[in-house]
């Protein structure tokens, strides 16, 4: 039976089913694994670090599919969901393009003065306020008319990566005139009490192609906006500076030298001593590579770019209490770059990606946990492509407004709530083991486990770096400790695995048909949605404990979803 997911607790029935809820045939080799639950035993809130997404290409915003899939991602739970994208001030008529996109807000007239145009920052904010998101504001990149190097503008991706756009301006003063006058917009549009919610980071990875200047360069433009955006709004929250990963000794010394900056420089807009930085944030990647036909991950390089990152922000006294956001962590470097002509990408049409967010939202946790860094966002950089060929395999939560798996694990995500509580796996893996070596010799079988007054979620996955390893584990999943007076409990099982929660298999079983006929399409959209193992059922919790089973594959990721 499949059931789509709502937020609204499903009709209750009373189901004869057993105990044990088993895939329906024989996997061999099955890994025996115990998870054992304390509802109990609080570890601290379940932040929602996870619901926040980017993009690139900012026109792609306000497009039909775009406003779909915001509106899709604002109902996944209570919390804010927050999007970031490049190219919010970049010059240019408005059209999208792969890793390119424009709003033309800054222009000169003929006697050279400046120009602004708020229409296409407009329609894409207006989105936002649409469809239930909070923006996540990425400051950047440079209009033509301000370059100091603007000839050529425009790249041609994936050639010229890193022409005009993102050189430093020919003034900081303009550019300062600039962001005051764009977050003044804002608030006289949407008003100071919602644009106070918002963060505003200061460009994006200038310590690669996006930035051609210095590190002192860099300060400088951060100094003049953070006094820009305070200016027109003092309770406004700037930082960055979203370098990438700082298991990069270049990345790194990059980071390290801002913060020094921010703690004890001199402040290039004011010269005082001292910046404003309000939250800090970095980059973090995986690898994926194509190993004897299979696609292999590294989620120990992701990882390790996360835990270098908290060391740094770590040295610094002054600093190490604010709140760190990864504004981009994810499995590649590389949105835009389909599974064509990229066949290592091929894992973001398939469960493994859902397992690897997974698993990669336990690792930066117990990495926050460890360094004390107050995670406050850890942004997956995906979206949606319109205009590409169905199932591309672009880094995208949906193709052609169908729901790819990966988007069906921010569901899961989406259903957990309150506070953790302890989940101890007899599958799991040392982190430090992770750290230093991925996921290569086993898979890790894991979970998190979360608890608010109404029930209990578990959220179980079973990943390895390998798209091809094959070791389903049985897992026993031990929920002790429940509330006194809970004599019964209504269980859902919800699912992500090849068979499940997973249009692209079923694309697949159809011939992968480049244009789907109007059935075939209902299908895919269908079995896109997230999807129940087995109706629901009501259980008896004798002695306020109750055990599970269910098999899972490898790749696959299940939540055993409670309520009383």
């Amino acid at each position: 039976m499949t059931t789509l997911i709502s937020r609204k607790l499903i009709p209750i029935k009373v189901w004869a089913l057993p105990l044990v809820l088993l895939a329906a045939v024989a996997l061999p080799a099955q890994q025996q694994v115990t998870i054992n639950v304390d509802v109990s035993k609080s570890i601290g809130l379940f932040e929602p670090v996870w619901a926040w997404i980017g993009h690139d290409e900012p026109n792609y915003t306000y497009s039909e599919e775009g406003r779909n899939l915001l509106a899709q991602l604002s109902q996944l739970s209570p919390y804010a969901v927050r999007d970031r994208t490049h190219n919010l001030l970049t010059s240019g008529d408005g059209t999208p393009a792969l890793k390119w996109g424009s709003t033309n807000a800054f222009t000169r007239d003929p006697s050279g003065k400046p120009v602004y145009n708020w229409a296409i920052v407009d329609r894409i904010f207006d989105t936002y306020k649409a469809t239930g998101i909070t923006p996540f504001v990425e400051i950047g990149f440079m209009p033509e008319a301000l370059s100091s190097h603007p000839e050529p503008y425009q790249h041609h991706w994936p050639q010229d990566f890193g022409t005009g756009w993102a050189y430093p301006p020919t003034s900081y003063e303009e550019w300062s005139d600039l962001i005051y006058s764009w977050v003044r917009h804002m608030v006289d549009r949407y008003g100071a009490i919602e644009v106070a919610k918002w963060d505003w980071e200061v460009w994006n990875e200038p310590d690669i192609a996006y930035w051609h200047g210095t590190v002192d360069e860099y300060c400088k433009l951060y100094d003049y906006t953070v006094a820009a955006v305070k200016r027109a709004l003092p309770k406004a929250r700037v930082g960055g500076p979203a370098t990438t990963g700082p298991a990069n000794p270049s990345a790194g010394a990059f980071l390290r030298s801002f913060l020094e900056h921010c703690a004890h420089g001199q402040n290039y807009a004011t010269g005082e001593k001292g910046v404003p930085l309000d939250f800090i944030s970095f980059h973090a990647k995986g690898k994926t590579k194509l190993v004897d036909g299979n696609v292999e991950s590294n989620i120990g390089t992701n990882l390790r770019d996360i835990d270098w990152g908290f060391v740094i922000v770590g040295e610094f006294p002054t600093l190490r209490q604010l709140p760190v956001v990864l504004s981009e962590s994810d499995p590649d470097g590389c949105a835009a770059c389909d599974a064509t002509s990229h066949p290592e990408n091929g894992y973001r049409l398939t469960s493994q990606y859902a397992s690897y967010e997974a698993e990669l939202l336990n690792g930066t946790l117990t990495l926050a946990q460890r360094h004390s860094i107050k995670l406050e966002g850890s942004l997956t950089w995906a979206f949606t492509f319109p205009g590409q060929p169905i199932f591309a395999g672009l880094r995208s939560f949906t193709t052609h407004d169908i729901d790819l798996p990966v988007l069906n694990a921010f569901r899961m995500f989406g259903l957990m709530s309150g506070e953790r509580v302890a989940a101890e796996s007899t599958g799991a893996l040392s982190l430090d083991d992770v750290l230093q070596s991925s996921i290569r010799a086993k898979a890790d079988v894991n979970a998190i486990a979360t608890r608010d007054s109404h029930g209990l979620s578990v959220l179980v996955w079973n990943y390895h770096d390998d798209s091809k390893y094959s070791a389903p584990a049985e897992i026993h999943v031990k929920i002790d400790r429940l509330p006194q007076g809970v004599s019964q409990i209504l269980l859902q099982l919800w699912s992500i695995d090849q068979d499940h929660s997973n249009a692209h298999t079923a694309w697949q079983t159809m011939g992968s048909p480049p244009a789907p006929s109007a059935t075939q399409y209902e299908r895919l959209k269908e079995a896109g949605q997230l999807q129940l193992l087995a109706p629901p059922r009501w259980m008896a919790t004798p002695d306020h404990a109750v055990d599970i089973t269910l098999t899972e594959t490898t790749h696959g990721v299940a939540l055993v979803d409670l309520k009383w």
